[in-house]
């Protein structure tokens, strides 16, 4: 299977699932046999995976790609016997990071029902047209995709959070500004965009925000 058909979900999925690390492998860069050059698909959902990891609070290293030939297994032996090295030493998911698992699902599964709006982001601000390894890692390691990450992504993620709290039960915006760890300023302006958009209502009698 092209490395190029490894969807954000299955990456997700399989940390839902308690995996503690995941590892990609794909053809080198520049010699796909699709002229759709998958594996730099597969590069980006790499890099914007391992930063929605890290945003969310679980270390980046536990998501690895590498790229080899048909022809390599020994590289691909040694790429596997590292890996698994970085993983053991991490420790298991949410462990290391100071996160019970309970928490770590909840921050994933938010992640998770975000992919659909991530995946057309990615084709209509991420995409990059010439296709090498060094535009890649400049773009995706510079302060711009920091930027565009922080000013597309990391509201919504706040906003899908907060849905889900708020659909298991009503809550006051102190109490989501608890749990989640974010500034009542921030909580107080997501409400009011999920107001306006309908998703949620105030009951300002017993000060609670509930699920429209």
């Amino acid at each position: 299977m092209c490395s190029g058909r490894i969807d954000l979900e299955f990456i997700i999925r399989s940390f839902l699932k308690g995996q503690d690390g995941v590892f990609i492998g794909g053809c080198n860069l520049g010699e796909c046999n699709y002229v759709t050059h998958g594996n730099f698909d597969a590069l980006a959902n790499t890099y914007i995976c391992k930063k929605l990891l890290e945003h969310i609070g679980l270390n980046p290293e536990r998501l690895r790609i590498n790229f080899m030939s048909g022809a390599d297994g020994n590289l691909l032996a040694e790429y596997t016997d590292d890996f698994t090295k970085t993983v053991r030493e991490i420790g298991p998911i949410g462990k290391s990071e100071g996160m019970d698992i309970k928490k770590v699902k909840f921050k994933l599964e938010a992640v998770r029902k975000l992919i659909p709006y991530i995946r057309l982001v990615e084709r209509e601000r991420l995409r990059i047209p010439l296709k090498s390894k060094q535009t890649y890692t400049e773009f995706f390691e510079s302060s711009e995709f920091n930027r565009l990450f922080n000013e597309l992504i990391v509201d919504k993620l706040a906003i899908c959070q907060i849905m889900m709290l708020l659909r298991e039960k009503s809550l006051s915006a102190g109490e989501i500004s608890e749990i989640l760890g974010l500034n009542p300023s921030e909580v107080s302006r997501h409400l009011d965009v999920s107001a306006r958009q309908g998703l949620v209502r105030f009951d300002k009698s017993h000060d609670l925000i509930i699920a429209a």
